[in-house]
């Protein structure tokens, strides 16, 4: 894949359709919407403009695009690098960890990732790391 290339643009410059996509991610982060669809139909885009341009599309006042991670792993060494290393394997940066006390075979770990320099979608992120063997589960958080 080419090296990425960001532009700095004013935002007064650009289709209104960029300003929107930027709407729906801040829904769907916040947790004020609970799907792409509500997302996209509170921003007032369709879903297919959302989908061209979420990943391309991010706000400089804020930096890259943060995505809280919660996951549900066994308990036994090794687990929490596995989730660490997928993270890191696809692009993105770990900006805080919290990890729970063991319950059951089981730790709970939310993590703050920083997602604006990842080369794949945050949905196939999720996807991937959901086929970690040490992953029981693991979901978007608020």
């Amino acid at each position: 894949m080419a090296e990425r290339r960001f532009l700095l643009v004013d935002a007064s410059a650009l289709p209104e359709v960029f300003e929107k996509v930027l709407q729906a991610k801040k829904l769907l982060a916040s947790g004020q919407a609970g799907s792409i669809s509500a997302a996209a139909q509170a921003a007032g885009i369709s879903r297919s403009a959302f989908y061209k341009y979420k990943d391309y599309v991010f706000d400089a006042e804020s930096g890259r695009e943060t995505v809280t991670v919660v996951a549900t792993l066994l308990d036994h060494t090794g687990a929490l690098q596995g989730l660490l290393s997928g993270i890191s394997g696809a692009g993105a940066s770990v900006v805080t960890i919290t990890q729970f006390q063991p319950k059951n075979g089981t730790a709970q770990v939310e993590l703050t990732i920083r997602a604006g320099t990842m080369q794949l979608p945050v949905d196939e992120l999720f996807r991937r790391l959901a086929r970690n063997p040490d992953v029981v589960e693991v979901h978007r958080g608020a």
